[in-house]
Protein backbone atom coordinates (compact mmCIF):
# COMPACT_ATOMS: atom_id res chain seq x y z
CA UNK A 1 0.00 0.00 0.00
CA UNK A 2 3.16 2.47 0.77
CA UNK A 3 4.44 1.87 -2.40
CA UNK A 4 1.22 2.73 -4.13
CA UNK A 5 0.57 5.91 -2.37
CA UNK A 6 4.11 6.43 -3.54
CA UNK A 7 3.37 5.92 -7.22
CA UNK A 8 0.81 7.84 -7.14
CA UNK A 9 2.30 11.57 -5.87
CA UNK A 10 4.43 10.45 -8.43
CA UNK A 11 2.53 10.67 -11.09
CA UNK A 12 0.38 13.38 -9.84
CA UNK A 13 3.69 15.71 -9.64
CA UNK A 14 5.33 15.08 -12.50
CA UNK A 15 5.25 16.81 -15.42
CA UNK A 16 3.62 15.46 -18.20
CA UNK A 17 1.17 15.50 -21.29
CA UNK A 18 -2.23 16.60 -20.82
CA UNK A 19 -5.21 14.57 -21.07
CA UNK A 20 -8.60 14.81 -21.60
CA UNK A 21 -11.03 16.00 -19.21
CA UNK A 22 -11.60 13.33 -16.25
CA UNK A 23 -15.47 13.17 -14.60
CA UNK A 24 -15.99 11.11 -11.41
CA UNK A 25 -17.54 11.20 -8.11
CA UNK A 26 -16.23 9.67 -4.69
CA UNK A 27 -18.22 6.50 -4.14
CA UNK A 28 -20.60 6.98 -1.16
CA UNK A 29 -21.45 3.40 0.60
CA UNK A 30 -24.16 4.74 2.44
CA UNK A 31 -26.02 6.48 -0.17
CA UNK A 32 -24.33 4.77 -3.68
CA UNK A 33 -24.85 1.17 -2.84
CA UNK A 34 -28.03 -0.97 -3.40
CA UNK A 35 -28.36 -2.71 -0.08
CA UNK A 36 -30.90 -5.02 -1.41
CA UNK A 37 -28.50 -6.61 -3.45
CA UNK A 38 -26.97 -8.14 -0.29
CA UNK A 39 -30.24 -10.48 -0.20
CA UNK A 40 -31.27 -13.23 -0.04
CA UNK A 41 -29.32 -14.70 2.61
CA UNK A 42 -29.63 -17.88 3.09
CA UNK A 43 -28.97 -20.79 6.09
CA UNK A 44 -28.43 -24.28 6.15
CA UNK A 45 -28.85 -26.18 2.70
CA UNK A 46 -30.11 -22.62 0.73
CA UNK A 47 -32.85 -22.36 3.16
CA UNK A 48 -33.73 -18.88 2.73
CA UNK A 49 -33.49 -16.70 5.88
CA UNK A 50 -34.00 -13.30 4.39
CA UNK A 51 -35.15 -12.89 0.89
CA UNK A 52 -35.67 -9.96 -2.05
CA UNK A 53 -37.65 -9.95 -4.46
CA UNK A 54 -36.40 -9.46 -8.02
CA UNK A 55 -32.56 -10.98 -7.21
CA UNK A 56 -31.85 -14.47 -8.27
CA UNK A 57 -29.86 -16.64 -5.97
CA UNK A 58 -27.74 -19.14 -7.01
CA UNK A 59 -27.69 -22.78 -5.69
CA UNK A 60 -24.53 -23.97 -4.73
CA UNK A 61 -23.21 -27.20 -3.53
CA UNK A 62 -21.99 -25.62 0.08
CA UNK A 63 -23.06 -28.45 3.12
CA UNK A 64 -25.99 -27.82 5.56
CA UNK A 65 -23.65 -28.52 8.55
CA UNK A 66 -20.24 -27.70 8.25
CA UNK A 67 -16.68 -27.69 10.02
CA UNK A 68 -13.55 -25.85 9.50
CA UNK A 69 -10.24 -26.35 10.60
CA UNK A 70 -8.27 -23.23 10.84
CA UNK A 71 -4.80 -22.55 12.55
CA UNK A 72 -5.85 -25.19 14.97
CA UNK A 73 -9.09 -23.82 15.87
CA UNK A 74 -12.01 -26.08 14.77
CA UNK A 75 -15.35 -24.61 13.93
CA UNK A 76 -18.41 -26.29 13.78
CA UNK A 77 -22.13 -24.97 12.67
CA UNK A 78 -24.27 -24.37 9.52
CA UNK A 79 -23.58 -22.61 6.07
CA UNK A 80 -24.26 -19.01 5.99
CA UNK A 81 -24.89 -18.01 2.75
CA UNK A 82 -25.18 -14.27 1.34
CA UNK A 83 -24.21 -11.57 -0.84
CA UNK A 84 -21.36 -9.61 -1.02
CA UNK A 85 -19.92 -6.55 -2.36
CA UNK A 86 -16.24 -7.12 -2.86
CA UNK A 87 -14.60 -4.79 -5.66
CA UNK A 88 -15.37 -1.53 -7.30
CA UNK A 89 -13.87 -2.10 -11.30
CA UNK A 90 -13.62 1.26 -13.48
CA UNK A 91 -13.65 1.16 -17.08
CA UNK A 92 -11.97 4.72 -18.33
CA UNK A 93 -11.09 6.01 -21.85
CA UNK A 94 -7.71 7.74 -20.46
CA UNK A 95 -4.94 6.38 -18.94
CA UNK A 96 -4.56 7.52 -15.25
CA UNK A 97 -8.27 8.88 -15.00
CA UNK A 98 -10.20 7.63 -11.69
CA UNK A 99 -14.00 8.66 -11.96
CA UNK A 100 -14.52 6.79 -8.27
CA UNK A 101 -11.64 9.25 -6.98
CA UNK A 102 -14.01 12.15 -8.04
CA UNK A 103 -12.12 12.55 -11.47
CA UNK A 104 -8.76 12.95 -10.34
CA UNK A 105 -6.23 12.50 -13.04
CA UNK A 106 -2.88 11.44 -12.56
CA UNK A 107 -0.96 12.03 -15.34
CA UNK A 108 3.15 11.68 -15.69
CA UNK A 109 6.33 10.35 -17.49
CA UNK A 110 4.48 7.35 -17.79
CA UNK A 111 2.64 6.30 -21.26
CA UNK A 112 -0.14 3.80 -21.76
CA UNK A 113 -2.86 3.51 -25.19
CA UNK A 114 -5.53 5.52 -24.66
CA UNK A 115 -9.41 4.89 -25.78
CA UNK A 116 -10.03 4.83 -29.24
CA UNK A 117 -12.66 3.67 -32.01
CA UNK A 118 -12.22 2.55 -35.22
CA UNK A 119 -14.72 1.21 -37.92
CA UNK A 120 -15.02 -2.78 -38.31
CA UNK A 121 -15.49 -2.90 -42.22
CA UNK A 122 -17.36 -6.49 -41.87
CA UNK A 123 -19.88 -5.21 -39.67
CA UNK A 124 -22.21 -2.25 -40.10
CA UNK A 125 -22.63 -0.39 -37.07
CA UNK A 126 -20.16 -2.34 -35.15
CA UNK A 127 -16.78 -0.26 -34.46
CA UNK A 128 -14.10 -1.86 -32.14
CA UNK A 129 -12.80 0.05 -29.13
CA UNK A 130 -10.18 -0.09 -26.04
CA UNK A 131 -10.43 0.97 -22.29
CA UNK A 132 -8.22 1.12 -19.44
CA UNK A 133 -9.20 -0.41 -15.96
CA UNK A 134 -8.72 0.04 -12.34
CA UNK A 135 -9.68 -2.25 -9.53
CA UNK A 136 -10.59 -1.46 -6.10
CA UNK A 137 -11.03 -3.17 -3.09
CA UNK A 138 -14.06 -2.23 -1.57
CA UNK A 139 -15.44 -4.28 1.19
CA UNK A 140 -17.99 -2.18 2.20
CA UNK A 141 -20.02 -4.93 4.26
CA UNK A 142 -16.94 -5.66 6.58
CA UNK A 143 -15.74 -1.59 6.45
CA UNK A 144 -19.14 -0.05 7.24
CA UNK A 145 -20.00 -3.50 9.52
CA UNK A 146 -23.68 -2.72 8.54
CA UNK A 147 -25.10 -6.61 8.67
CA UNK A 148 -23.74 -8.22 11.04
CA UNK A 149 -20.55 -8.98 13.29
CA UNK A 150 -18.99 -12.23 11.38
CA UNK A 151 -15.69 -13.58 10.36
CA UNK A 152 -17.43 -14.71 7.43
CA UNK A 153 -16.63 -10.54 5.63
CA UNK A 154 -13.60 -10.01 3.68
CA UNK A 155 -11.60 -8.31 5.78
CA UNK A 156 -9.45 -6.27 3.85
CA UNK A 157 -9.12 -2.60 3.65
CA UNK A 158 -9.91 -0.11 0.63
CA UNK A 159 -7.04 -0.62 -2.19
CA UNK A 160 -6.35 0.33 -5.54
CA UNK A 161 -5.32 -2.69 -6.26
CA UNK A 162 -4.18 -3.36 -10.02
CA UNK A 163 -4.37 -1.03 -12.80
CA UNK A 164 -4.02 -2.06 -16.52
CA UNK A 165 -1.93 1.10 -17.45
CA UNK A 166 0.52 -1.09 -16.00
CA UNK A 167 0.03 -4.22 -17.50
CA UNK A 168 1.77 -5.12 -20.79
CA UNK A 169 -0.56 -7.77 -21.48
CA UNK A 170 -3.59 -5.87 -21.44
CA UNK A 171 -3.58 -4.23 -24.73
CA UNK A 172 -1.85 -7.03 -26.27
CA UNK A 173 -3.74 -10.16 -27.88
CA UNK A 174 -0.92 -12.09 -28.55
CA UNK A 175 0.53 -11.85 -25.19
CA UNK A 176 -2.34 -12.55 -23.51
CA UNK A 177 -2.45 -15.37 -25.35
CA UNK A 178 -0.37 -17.07 -22.20
CA UNK A 179 -3.69 -16.50 -19.85
CA UNK A 180 -6.11 -17.80 -22.32
CA UNK A 181 -5.08 -20.43 -24.66
CA UNK A 182 -8.01 -22.00 -25.06
CA UNK A 183 -9.42 -19.03 -27.42
CA UNK A 184 -7.94 -21.25 -30.12
CA UNK A 185 -11.36 -23.60 -29.19
CA UNK A 186 -14.11 -20.93 -29.97
CA UNK A 187 -12.77 -18.71 -32.76
CA UNK A 188 -15.90 -20.21 -34.63
CA UNK A 189 -19.34 -19.51 -35.73
CA UNK A 190 -20.84 -22.49 -33.43
CA UNK A 191 -18.79 -21.53 -30.62
CA UNK A 192 -19.87 -17.78 -30.96
CA UNK A 193 -23.36 -18.57 -32.03
CA UNK A 194 -23.50 -20.29 -28.42
CA UNK A 195 -23.20 -17.58 -26.51
CA UNK A 196 -26.85 -16.39 -27.91
CA UNK A 197 -27.75 -19.19 -25.01
CA UNK A 198 -26.05 -17.53 -22.47
CA UNK A 199 -27.13 -14.43 -23.28
CA UNK A 200 -31.26 -15.32 -22.96
CA UNK A 201 -30.27 -17.53 -19.79
CA UNK A 202 -28.52 -14.47 -18.02
CA UNK A 203 -31.43 -11.97 -18.42
CA UNK A 204 -33.98 -14.41 -17.29
CA UNK A 205 -32.47 -15.89 -14.58
CA UNK A 206 -28.57 -16.68 -14.63
CA UNK A 207 -25.26 -16.74 -16.85
CA UNK A 208 -24.66 -20.81 -17.97
CA UNK A 209 -21.08 -21.86 -16.18
CA UNK A 210 -20.52 -24.86 -19.02
CA UNK A 211 -20.44 -21.82 -21.71
CA UNK A 212 -17.17 -20.34 -19.86
CA UNK A 213 -15.87 -18.38 -22.73
CA UNK A 214 -19.17 -16.37 -23.24
CA UNK A 215 -20.01 -13.14 -21.58
CA UNK A 216 -23.87 -13.59 -22.15
CA UNK A 217 -25.14 -10.49 -24.55
CA UNK A 218 -22.08 -8.61 -24.21
CA UNK A 219 -20.12 -10.95 -26.40
CA UNK A 220 -17.38 -13.09 -26.03
CA UNK A 221 -15.11 -13.14 -23.20
CA UNK A 222 -12.27 -13.87 -24.98
CA UNK A 223 -9.22 -12.47 -25.31
CA UNK A 224 -8.39 -11.31 -21.79
CA UNK A 225 -7.55 -7.71 -23.33
CA UNK A 226 -9.23 -4.33 -23.24
CA UNK A 227 -10.42 -4.00 -26.97
CA UNK A 228 -13.73 -4.67 -27.52
CA UNK A 229 -13.94 -6.22 -30.96
CA UNK A 230 -17.81 -4.97 -31.51
CA UNK A 231 -18.60 -2.04 -29.35
CA UNK A 232 -22.58 -1.69 -29.88
CA UNK A 233 -23.01 0.37 -27.23
CA UNK A 234 -20.70 2.05 -24.13
CA UNK A 235 -23.03 -0.36 -21.24
CA UNK A 236 -22.17 -3.57 -23.21
CA UNK A 237 -18.83 -2.82 -23.67
CA UNK A 238 -18.83 -1.75 -19.86
CA UNK A 239 -20.33 -5.18 -18.85
CA UNK A 240 -17.88 -6.94 -21.39
CA UNK A 241 -14.97 -6.00 -19.88
CA UNK A 242 -16.05 -6.37 -16.06
CA UNK A 243 -16.23 -10.09 -16.95
CA UNK A 244 -13.27 -10.02 -18.76
CA UNK A 245 -11.61 -9.00 -16.29
CA UNK A 246 -13.07 -10.63 -13.45
CA UNK A 247 -12.03 -13.68 -15.52
CA UNK A 248 -8.44 -12.29 -15.99
CA UNK A 249 -7.43 -12.04 -12.24
CA UNK A 250 -8.91 -15.64 -11.59
CA UNK A 251 -6.66 -17.09 -14.41
CA UNK A 252 -3.90 -14.79 -12.50
CA UNK A 253 -4.36 -16.83 -9.08
CA UNK A 254 -5.47 -12.98 -7.86
CA UNK A 255 -9.35 -13.91 -7.60
CA UNK A 256 -10.18 -16.63 -5.17
CA UNK A 257 -13.18 -18.72 -4.86
CA UNK A 258 -15.45 -18.53 -1.51
CA UNK A 259 -18.92 -19.84 -2.64
CA UNK A 260 -19.90 -23.69 -2.44
CA UNK A 261 -18.30 -26.65 -0.55
CA UNK A 262 -15.06 -25.79 -1.90
CA UNK A 263 -14.64 -22.52 -0.16
CA UNK A 264 -16.98 -22.06 2.69
CA UNK A 265 -14.31 -23.09 4.51
CA UNK A 266 -11.27 -20.16 3.12
CA UNK A 267 -10.42 -19.08 -0.52
CA UNK A 268 -9.85 -21.55 -2.74
CA UNK A 269 -8.13 -21.26 -6.09
CA UNK A 270 -10.53 -21.61 -9.02
CA UNK A 271 -8.94 -20.48 -12.52
CA UNK A 272 -12.46 -21.24 -14.65
CA UNK A 273 -14.56 -18.82 -12.94
CA UNK A 274 -18.25 -19.47 -12.30
CA UNK A 275 -20.18 -16.87 -13.41
CA UNK A 276 -23.73 -17.08 -12.12
CA UNK A 277 -21.93 -16.28 -8.14
CA UNK A 278 -20.99 -12.62 -9.84
CA UNK A 279 -23.64 -9.45 -9.69
CA UNK A 280 -22.68 -5.56 -10.82
CA UNK A 281 -24.26 -2.66 -10.31
CA UNK A 282 -23.42 1.10 -11.79
CA UNK A 283 -21.81 3.53 -9.70
CA UNK A 284 -20.86 6.15 -12.30
CA UNK A 285 -21.92 7.94 -14.41
CA UNK A 286 -25.28 6.63 -12.92
CA UNK A 287 -25.85 5.34 -9.55
CA UNK A 288 -28.65 2.55 -9.91
CA UNK A 289 -29.95 2.13 -6.34
CA UNK A 290 -33.50 1.37 -6.95
CA UNK A 291 -35.59 -1.77 -8.40
CA UNK A 292 -33.51 -4.40 -10.26
CA UNK A 293 -30.44 -2.59 -8.91
CA UNK A 294 -28.10 -5.92 -9.24
CA UNK A 295 -27.81 -8.21 -12.29
CA UNK A 296 -26.03 -11.05 -13.31
CA UNK A 297 -22.74 -11.35 -15.26
CA UNK A 298 -23.75 -10.92 -19.14
CA UNK A 299 -27.52 -10.34 -18.53
CA UNK A 300 -28.52 -7.54 -21.69
CA UNK A 301 -28.30 -3.94 -21.37
CA UNK A 302 -30.15 -2.74 -24.16
CA UNK A 303 -32.78 -1.67 -21.79
CA UNK A 304 -29.61 1.04 -20.03
CA UNK A 305 -28.93 2.31 -23.16
CA UNK A 306 -32.20 3.77 -24.10
CA UNK A 307 -32.80 5.29 -20.58
CA UNK A 308 -29.71 7.27 -21.07
CA UNK A 309 -27.42 5.19 -17.90
CA UNK A 310 -24.32 7.28 -19.76
CA UNK A 311 -24.64 10.51 -20.78
CA UNK A 312 -22.28 12.03 -23.20
CA UNK A 313 -18.82 12.91 -22.22
CA UNK A 314 -19.39 12.99 -18.78
CA UNK A 315 -20.80 9.13 -18.75
CA UNK A 316 -17.78 7.91 -20.96
CA UNK A 317 -16.34 6.49 -18.28
CA UNK A 318 -17.91 3.41 -16.03
CA UNK A 319 -17.23 2.61 -12.41
CA UNK A 320 -19.63 -1.23 -11.11
CA UNK A 321 -19.57 -2.29 -8.09
CA UNK A 322 -18.83 -6.01 -8.31
CA UNK A 323 -21.40 -8.25 -5.58
CA UNK A 324 -20.09 -12.26 -5.06
CA UNK A 325 -21.97 -15.08 -3.64
CA UNK A 326 -20.58 -15.98 0.07
CA UNK A 327 -20.86 -19.32 1.80
CA UNK A 328 -19.29 -19.43 5.23
CA UNK A 329 -19.36 -21.82 7.96
CA UNK A 330 -20.88 -19.79 10.65
CA UNK A 331 -20.60 -21.11 13.99
CA UNK A 332 -19.02 -22.00 17.95
CA UNK A 333 -15.26 -22.20 17.63
CA UNK A 334 -14.41 -25.21 19.92
CA UNK A 335 -10.68 -24.12 20.23
CA UNK A 336 -7.52 -26.65 19.16
CA UNK A 337 -4.43 -27.42 19.77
Amino acid sequence: MKQLIVLFLSLLFLKGTTWAACYGRITNPVTDVCWECVFPITVGQNTSLISSSGFTDVTTDADSMCSCVTNGSVTMGMNLGFWEPIRTIEIVREPFCFPSLGGLTMGGRFTAPAHGRTPNPKKRGHRTSFYQVHWYHTPWLYLLEVLFDTKCLEASPWDVAYMTELDPLWDDSMSSFLLNPDVTLFSNPIAVGACSLDCVSATIDLPINSLYWCAGCAGSLFPLTGWVNAHITDEQAFILLTQRFTLKLHREGLLWRQWGKDGQCGPQLELLMSKDVYRTQMVWPSRQTQGTCCRPFGAVTAMDALGGTTPPVRGEDAALLIWRRRDCCQGMSLGGS
